[in-house]
């Protein structure tokens, strides 16, 4: 019995090994598209070739939603590091786990900026997250802690009702994006997600605008993780199922 109580649990750990790859790579595909869309619709926005304001909020809701449906199921689709820091702050997320999922997620990134780099060189700054014409860093910081507070408590509701609402939070969180861009992209260019912004303002030399997308989305991300127990309760085993994947 001794014997076959081991084996079952190599055979699961060893199985929990093998999914790490598909994770992984999950998550470096899904950021690559939630970078590559959003930076591609903004160089339109910024350069007068027909994209307007709806529209370019519209395409960030929409390949938000796609990535969430197609992938997680596999990882989670958190393509996003600010929301790997939420879970991990729940506890849902080992650090080791979280360590893999934002290099795989900062990879997608950089690949996707540097695609666009390759098509329209240094105007690939156009597509990365700035503040607004005269607002300053510190209102599009603070605007960036807010929206990311609001994404990260939608995306931690629906893994807490994972079983009841399943691949229906992609609409969730897709509308929540969009609504944030509406209202706050103006003052900040909405980001949400230091690996979709930082990429393109690196490889466009916008390296001044870097620190507002890395706090204050990573802030708000706490802060949600934060402020989850008082309105969810501690992490239930849904919650620990969604942050991985179906599969973990």
């Amino acid at each position: 019995m001794k014997t076959g109580y081991a084996l079952d649990v190599k055979s699961r750990k060893s199985s929990r090994a093998a999914l790490l790859p598909a994770k992984l790579t999950a998550e470096a595909a899904g950021t690559f598209f939630i970078t590559l869309v959003p930076t591609v619709v903004d160089i339109g926005f910024f350069t007068g070739h027909g994209v307007d304001f709806v529209s370019r909020w519209l395409a960030r809701g929409f390949i938000a939603t796609a990535m969430i449906y197609a992938l997680s199921g596999v990882s989670g689709a958190h393509l996003d590091p600010a929301v790997s820091l939420a879970f991990a702050v729940r506890r849902v997320l080992e650090p080791p786990l979280l360590a893999a999922y934002v290099t795989a997620q900062f990879g997608g990134a950089f690949a996707a900026a540097a695609l666009a780099y390759a098509i329209w060189g240094p105007a690939v700054a156009l597509g990365a997250s700035h503040p607004g014409p005269e607002i300053s860093p510190a209102l599009a910081f603070v605007t960036e802690i807010v929206l990311t507070l609001l994404l990260v408590l939608v995306i931690l509701a629906t893994a807490e009702e994972e079983v009841k609402v399943g691949k229906q939070a992609a609409v969730a969180v897709g509308l929540t994006i969009c609504a944030a861009g509406f209202s706050g992209g103006w003052v900040s260019g909405a980001s949400m997600n230091p690996a979709r912004s930082i990429a393109p303002q690196i490889l466009g030399g916008s390296y001044g605008l870097v620190w507002i997308y890395a706090a204050g989305p990573c802030l708000g991300a706490i802060l949600a993780a934060l402020l989850a127990p008082l309105i969810f309760g501690p992490p239930n085993e849904r919650e620990r199922k969604a942050a991985k994947g179906e599969g973990a």
